[in-house]
């Protein structure tokens, strides 16, 4: 596995022994004479009623009191779950990174993998802001895509792939029109060929070769506009991007 889940997984057994140093006695109802049978119903009747955090506070008790038995292995995906639903992100991602640690070769592990980039996903936002979660989130769905193809997981994790690289095409974008905007054009230019060159075709590449004529034209560069101009033209024909740089090179 890749550093990132390294880190991720050191982090894990601190916020499983944090929890269990919190919860003392654990959730009302659950002592270590209660059967494993009737804290594992008691978690699924609060993921049913919608108290996800209650349910994975019971699910963490069956791991808890009841750490080799087989039904652990489904409280503990069946917490990572329940956090997520809460929107508790860290929490989720921890119990998905043991359940990898202790069971990477069951079927639910691609869940749990999934469960670890779409915590990550789920906290992208607008490219105007930093882009750490999207970043992980590629990591980790890079990571499941190649550990378990053809899974179900794998393939969600590819459509979630493509969003979350246009995501950072559209930070590179943004950072690019900055410069460009104040006339830093070779600044500008590093920040599109990135697009072009590191994030493959994402929706941003059109406008990215269009951007590159303009900075490239405003440098004098004819030579490097009429390239990008060839490659939009190639890879776009008709795309309303390739008929602005046609124009911008005719002088129009």
């Amino acid at each position: 596995m890749s550093g990132v889940f390294q880190s991720i997984r050191g982090l894990a057994l601190i916020s499983v022994l944090f929890l269990t140093a919190c919860s003392g006695r654990g959730p009302e109802q659950v002592s270590e004479g209660t059967p494993i049978t009737h804290i594992m119903a008691l978690a699924e009747a609060e993921v049913a009623k919608g108290d996800y955090e209650d349910a994975a506070d019971y699910y963490n008790e069956v791991e808890r009191l009841h750490p080799y038995s087989v039904e652990t292995k489904y409280a503990i995906i069946g917490a990572a779950k329940a956090y997520h639903e809460e929107q508790m992100y860290p929490e989720s991602r921890a119990a998905a990174a043991r359940y990898l640690d202790f069971y990477p070769t069951t079927a639910e592990a691609p869940l749990a993998m999934y469960l670890i980039g779409l915590s990550y996903y789920d906290q992208i936002i607008n490219v105007e802001r930093d882009q750490k979660n999207t970043f992980r989130s590629l990591q980790v769905f890079s990571e499941l895509i190649e550990t378990y193809p053809g899974t179900e997981y794998a393939r969600l994790a590819e459509d979630k792939f493509g969003i979350a690289l246009n995501q950072l095409a559209g930070k590179e974008m943004n950072i690019g029109r900055y410069y460009l905007k104040r006339g830093h054009y070779v600044a500008s230019i590093e920040r599109f060929r990135v697009v072009v060159d590191d994030y493959g075709n994402t929706p941003q590449t059109p406008e990215a070769l269009f951007r590159l004529v303009e900075a490239h034209l405003s440098l004098g560069l004819t030579g490097e506009a009429a390239a990008a101009t060839a490659l939009l033209t190639a890879q776009y024909p008709g795309n309303a991007w390739q008929l602005d740089a046609a124009a911008l090179m005719s002088g129009g």
